[in-house]
């Protein structure tokens, strides 16, 4: 045990001698080749001794981050320095102890021609100048069986328009089994550069030689005209050849110059959209385009676009005719990449419910866009739509052939003016109005509930909403006024009072309680609203109200005991 502490010892001694502050005695520079081709890897050994002070002070101060070295970043920027290592020894001439050290640099020149090694200081230690030549070609000995490595460079197109896009295709071709590898990515400040999907690996054939292949493909978009130009795509790695021969590869290569053109005058559009196709469909649409007042439509209109971010789709316009109401949603983009580019998609659903009878036209939707690949101006179009709407079957309204004359038909005159005939146009006018004004509060009262259920967030959900009193208090209020919020409250108070049901209108309510003064005053209040000289102006709220509280009286429920059931059976504490 002791001789193996005193081996220890011995041996930090030694090794935390290595760095201590001595007189260096030489420093010698050897390349293991004066003449290199371009792409090629130099290994530069650098040697360097020094006396060594042992003292039991510096002990146990060893540390090899401390080890010193030369000044080897004088070889830059002819040489990149690729790798670096080190190694020591110790030895003893003549009763001295000398440490020598030997640095091991893997240099890559950055250009052609004669180049030179300076002069490296090393402890007071100077070493000699050395000139390498790096000369142009491939080495003899590779003539035949090709590079290590190279990189390749292609775009699709040889100029674009400001925003228009670029597929960039990089290619690393490499022999041998690949230990390290890094290509870096394409960049420039005023291109949006997007890749596309993962990278290929594959073998190919290259001047009778086989490689390994990489690949890797980005979307470009120019943001600016003018020239662009991307910095140089390098490559540095290490591979092992067949014999097991470790081998630094280093590669670069610029792509050409790209000339960027303006947005064209001739272009009418307000959103400049270069691309190679677009288009716009729409569905949801009944085939007939025939609807009804207060009938829910969804309409989802598609714009899809081919080399393009989806960040890039104009909105959609969302005009509609007066008495269509529009309630769109959030728009949906999409963007999906490919091996040929960028593919964008933006829905837009749309609800939209009639709320009066009659023709409207849903106006075209219009979408300018370049076509890049013709290099002329397209439009996409989605071309209008006219709906007909008519109003929902109501009880007690004429049949349609009572209410319509056929074209050409003239109505008979009666020779007594005052008979009852001849007051039939007028009943058939005022039942005319009633019809409409019918499908207008069903319309009304199926909007609102339509909304509640999409937007329940907007309305506040508190003990008040809940409370079948509170809200029976509120119907009562607007009955007695004559309140356009009547048919809407009618139908809140009938879901508390009898839950289950799902009433969606104040006829629901009116046809499920079977009462018909609820039905004829609802009725006289649809006409006073909506037919304003065709209804009653004075408004009289005791009827309805006098109906509403018979039907809650007839309906109520047993009060519930507000004594909770004891916690614990009689007789148990």
């Amino acid at each position: 045990m002791v001789k193996r502490l005193i081996t220890a010892a011995v041996c930090l001694f030694l090794l935390a001698a290595i760095w201590l502050p001595v007189q260096a005695q030489e420093l010698t520079v050897e390349p293991d080749r004066t003449r290199l081709y371009e792409g090629e890897v130099m290994t530069l050994t650098v040697k360097g001794s020094m006396e060594i002070d042992i003292n039991l002070g510096n002990l146990f101060d060893f540390d090899m981050s401390n080890l010193p070295k030369p000044d080897i970043e004088k070889v830059q920027p002819d040489f990149e320095i690729l790798a670096q290592n080190q190694q020591y020894s110790i030895q003893t001439i003549n009763n001295q102890m000398v440490g020598e050290i030997t640095w091991t640099y893997q240099l890559a020149p950055t250009t052609t021609g004669e180049l030179t090694i300076p002069a490296l200081t090393f402890k007071g230690a100077v070493s000699e100048p050395v000139t390498v030549e790096v000369v142009d070609g491939t080495p003899p000995d590779q003539a035949d069986t090709g590079r290590d490595s190279f990189i390749e460079l292609s775009a699709d197109k040889a100029e674009v328009y400001v925003q228009e896009q670029l597929i960039l295709t990089i290619r690393l071709f490499f022999r041998g089994n690949l230990i390290r590898g890094e290509l870096s990515e394409p960049q420039h400040p005023n291109v949006v550069i997007e890749p596309l999907g993962k990278q290929q690996e594959f073998s190919r054939y290259r001047d009778g030689v086989r490689y390994r292949v990489v690949e890797r493909r980005y979307a470009l978009f120019p943001q600016r005209p003018g020239n662009f130009r991307l910095p140089p795509i390098r490559f540095e790695g290490q591979s092992r050849d067949a014999q097991g021969k470790l081998k630094f590869l280093r590669d670069s290569e610029e792509l050409f110059e790209i000339p960027v053109k303006e947005v064209p005058s001739q272009f009418t559009g307000k959103t400049w959209l270069p691309a190679s196709s677009v288009s716009l469909t729409e569905a949801g649409l009944p085939p007939t385009l025939d609807v009804k007042t207060g009938e829910n439509i969804t309409r989802e209109i598609r714009l899809t676009a081919a080399n393009l971010p989806s960040e890039t789709l104009p909105p959609l316009p969302d005009a509609v005719p007066p008495g269509l109401r529009s309630y769109p949603e959030q728009p949906e983009r999409i963007t999906e990449t490919m091996p040929d580019g960028l593919s964008s998609s933006l829905t837009q659903s749309v609800a939209l419910v009639p709320v009066e009878a009659g023709q409207m036209t849903l106006p075209a939707i219009r979408i300018h866009w370049w076509d890049t690949e013709a290099d002329r101006e397209r439009v996409a179009e989605i071309p209008e739509k006219t709906l007909t709407v008519t109003g929902p079957d109501a009880a007690g309204a004429v049949p349609p052939e009572n209410t319509a004359k056929t074209d050409g038909e003239t109505p008979a005159k009666n020779v007594a003016s005052d008979s009852p005939d001849n007051q039939a146009p007028d009943r058939t006018s005022l039942w005319q109005w009633l019809s409409l004004v019918l499908a207008v509060l069903w319309g009304g009262t199926l909007l609102a509930w339509w909304r509640s259920r999409r937007n329940p967030a907007k309305l506040p959900v508190t003990s008040e909403n809940r409370n079948d009193r509170a809200a029976f208090n509120r119907l009562i209020k607007a009955a007695r006024d004559g309140s356009a919020t009547t048919p809407e409250l009618l139908v809140e108070w009938a879901s508390l009072h009898t839950p289950g049901h799902g009433f969606h209108s104040a006829a629901d309510v009116a046809s499920h309680f079977r009462n018909e003064a609820l039905t004829a005053e609802i009725r006289k209040l649809q006409a006073r609203l909506f037919a304003p000289g065709h209804g009653t102006d004075d408004w009289d709220g005791r009827p309805m109200v006098g109906a509403l509280e018979q039907i809650r009286e007839a309906t109520a429920k047993p009060e519930a005991r507000a004594d909770l059931p004891p916690l614990y059976p009689r007789g148990l504490a």
